[in-house]
C-alpha cells in the first residue's frame, strides 16, 4: 500500500479537516509517514485565507511537486481552502499537480490516491455550502493530550473583507450529541484539553436548536471524565452573553480565556468592515467579562489599513487597546481578497502607512502585555507541560492556547512529563512568556 504524507496549513479548523483527511487514509490501510520524502503520496492542505496565506500554500505546493523529481512521490493531491477557491485555476497553473480536491470531495480521498497513482489527472471541487455534514475518524497530528474539537463550519456574518463563506458556505452547527460523542473518543483516547472551534463558535445551535446552545454545550462537556481544559476560540462579540461568560467563570474546566476578534473599533471602519457593536458595547462587554473573570485572558485580533481608515480611525483603535488592555492581540494588516465587496471600495491606504500601524499597534500591545504578565508574577497556577528542554520543562497555562499564546518556562524540573498538569508559581514575566518554579 502507498505511503501518505500530509502537509497542513492554515487554521485549526483546517488541522481539523486534516485529521480527518488522515483518518479516511488509515480507513483506507495506507500508512503515515511525516517525511515527505519518503511517500508515494503528498497531500497538501492549503489556507486561502489571505495572500500571505495563498502564497506559503502555493510555494508547499510546489515543493511537494519537486518531490516527484527527487523523492519517492509519486502523486500530489491539493485539498483545503486554497483548492476549493481556485481549483480549476490552479490545475492549469500547475499541472504537475495530480488532484485538486473542494472540501466535500476531499472526503473521497482514498479513492482519489488510487485514481492518481493510476494515472488519472482529478479535479473535482463542488459546493462549499454542502460539503460538511459530521465529522469522521480523526488521526490526531497534536500531542496527544490537545486536540481542537469543531462545533460548527461556515460562517453567516458575511464580514465584507473575509472570503470565508464563498470558501466554506454558510454557518452549519454539528449536533450536540455528536459533539458530545467525539469529545467523549478523544477523552477516552487520553486528549486533556479540549480547544473548541468555528468560524463563530458563539453562534453554536442558533441555526439547529433555535438558540445559542454554547452554554449548554460547555456544562455537558465539563462532566466527561478526563477532560480538564476546556477552551473557546473565535466568539462574534455581539453573542458573548452574560450566561456564556458565567458558564466560563462557575466551571473550573472551561478556561478563563476569552478570544473575541473584533477587528476595529471606530464606527467608520466597523461600518465598512460589515461588523456588529460599537466601540461602546465592546466597552461594556469587557467590563463585564473582567467584572466575571478578574484573572481571565482577554484575546481579540485587529485589521489595520482597512480602506477607508483614516488618521483618526487608527488613533481611536490606539486608545480603544490602552484602554481595555488586552492579555493577547494579534494585529493584521488588510489583505483585498478576491470576490469580497471590501475589494473594490476606495481610499485604499497605502502600504506603507498600513506598515506604520502595524507596527506602531504591535509596539504598543507589547508593552501592554509585559504589564499584564507582570501581574502574574508570585501568582501559583496550574501548567500543562508540553516538552522538555534539559532540566526545563515548557508549558501552557489556562491563559495560552496551543500555537498562539504564550509559553510557561519552568525552571529546574527534570521529574516532569509532556501531558502532565503541575502547580507552579510565576517568578519572572517576559513580553509573551512567564518564567516558573516548580511548587513544593
Amino acid at each position: 500500500m502507498p505511503k501518505i504524507a500530509m502537509i497542513s496549513l492554515g487554521c485549526p479548523k483546517n488541522t481539523v479537516d486534516a485529521e480527518e483527511i488522515l483518518g479516511e487514509v488509515v480507513d483506507a490501510g495506507h500508512e503515515i509517514v511525516t517525511d515527505p520524502a519518503l511517500a508515494d503520496v503528498i497531500v497538501v492542505n492549503t489556507c486561502g485565507f489571505i495572500q500571505s496565506a495563498k502564497e506559503e500554500s502555493i510555494e508547499a505546493v510546489l515543493e511537494a511537486v519537486r518531490q516527484k523529481t527527487s523523492g519517492a512521490c509519486r502523486s500530489v493531491i491539493v485539498t483545503g481552502c486554497l483548492a476549493q477557491r481556485y481549483g480549476a485555476d490552479l490545475a492549469q497553473e500547475i499541472p504537475e499537480a495530480d488532484g485538486f480536491l473542494g472540501l466535500k470531495e476531499s472526503r473521497g480521498i482514498a479513492s482519489v490516491i488510487a485514481q492518481t497513482l493510476g494515472g488519472v489527472h482529478v479535479v473535482n471541487v463542488g459546493n462549499p455550502s454542502a460539503w460538511w455534514t459530521k465529522s469522521g475518524r480523526r488521526v490526531l497530528s497534536t500531542p496527544p493530550w490537545t486536540a481542537y474539537l469543531r462545533v460548527a463550519d461556515g460562517c453567516d456574518n458575511r464580514c465584507t473583507y473575509c472570503a470565508i463563506p464563498g470558501i466554506r458556505g454558510g454557518f452549519r452547527s454539528r449536533s450536540e450529541r455528536d459533539v458530545l460523542d467525539e469529545a467523549k473518543a478523544l477523552a477516552d483516547s487520553g486528549v486533556k484539553e479540549l480547544n473548541l472551534v468555528a468560524q463563530d463558535i458563539t453562534r453554536f445551535g442558533m441555526d439547529t436548536d433555535g438558540g445559542a446552545r454554547l452554554p449548554q454545550l460547555l456544562e455537558k462537556l465539563a462532566e466527561l471524565d478526563g477532560i480538564r481544559w476546556i477552551r473557546l476560540l473565535y466568539c462574534y462579540p455581539t453573542r458573548v452573553t452574560d450566561e456564556l461568560i458565567r458558564t466560563i467563570a462557575q466551571n473550573e474546566k472551561v478556561c478563563e480565556y476569552i478570544d473575541i476578534p473584533l477587528q476595529h473599533c471606530s464606527a467608520n471602519v466597523l461600518k465598512g468592515m460589515g461588523r456588529q457593536g460599537s466601540r461602546d458595547e465592546y466597552l461594556r462587554l469587557f467590563d463585564r467579562v473582567r467584572e466575571f473573570c478578574p484573572d481571565g485572558a482577554l484575546r481579540t485580533t485587529f485589521i489595520v489599513g482597512f480602506p477607508g481608515e483614516t488618521d483618526e480611525d487608527f488613533d481611536e483603535l490606539v486608545e480603544f487597546v490602552q484602554r481595555v488592555e488586552f492579555d493577547r492581540a494579534g494585529v493584521f494588516k488588510y489583505s483585498a481578497e478576491d470576490g469580497t465587496p471590501a475589494s473594490l471600495l476606495p481610499n485604499a491606504v497605502s502600504k506603507r502607512e498600513m506598515d506604520r500601524r502595524f507596527r506602531e499597534l504591535m509596539r504598543i500591545q507589547q508593552g501592554i502585555s509585559l504589564k499584564r504578565n507582570e501581574r502574574l508574577v508570585g501568582k501559583r497556577m496550574e501548567v500543562l507541560v508540553e516538552s522538555l528542554q534539559g532540566r526545563k520543562a515548557v508549558g501552557r497555562s489556562y491563559r495560552d492556547a496551543p500555537d498562539i499564546d504564550g509559553l510557561v518556562y519552568i525552571m529546574d524540573s527534570p521529574q516532569v512529563s509532556p501531558g502532565d498538569f503541575v502547580g507552579v508559581t510565576i517568578t519572572q514575566a517576559r513580553e509573551y512568556d512567564l518564567v516558573a518554579s516548580l511548587n513544593e
